[in-house]
C-alpha cells in the first residue's frame, strides 16, 4: 500500500520511530467530500509520546522534503495533534481521544490499511 519514499512513507516510519500503535492509512481518495487523500492515523499512551511522536514525523518529512506541514493544530494540549500536508493529513491521538472521536468508523467508506506494530 505504501509507495517507498513516499510522503506516506516517511509519516508512517516518523510514527513507528517513537513506537505508535495502531498505525492506520485511510485511503480516501473515493470518498466523496474527503478533506485530503490520506488519513494516517496512529496511537500514543502518553501526551509526552504524542509530542515526541508528531515531533519525529515532522523532522523525518522535512530532512526527507524539507516540507514542512501546512497546518497544525492540537500541539498545546498534546492529546489529538494533526499535522496537515495538504494531500495527507497525520493524526496523532491519545490512546483514550482515539477510541473516542473514533476516525476509522467516521470514514468508514475508506480503504484502510493497517501496519503492523513493531517491537524493537
Amino acid at each position: 500500500m505504501l509507495v517507498p519514499d513516499s510522503l506516506q512513507e516517511l509519516i508512517v516510519e516518523g510514527m513507528k520511530d517513537r513506537k505508535a500503535k495502531n498505525i492506520a492509512v485511510l485511503d480516501l481518495r473515493n470518498v466523496k467530500n474527503a478533506i485530503a487523500d490520506y488519513f494516517i492515523v496512529c496511537s500514543g499512551t502518553s501526551d509526552t509520546q504524542v509530542d515526541a511522536i508528531t515531533d519525529s514525523v515532522e523532522e523525518r518529512v522535512w530532512k526527507s522534503t524539507r516540507q514542512n506541514p501546512a497546518h497544525k493544530e492540537g500541539k498545546a494540549n498534546r492529546e489529538w495533534i494533526l499535522l496537515d500536508y495538504v494531500d495527507i493529513v497525520a493524526h496523532v491521538f491519545k490512546h483514550d481521544k482515539r477510541k473516542y472521536y473514533a476516525l476509522e468508523d467516521l470514514w468508514g467508506d475508506a480503504i484502510i490499511h493497517y501496519v503492523p506494530d513493531t517491537d524493537i
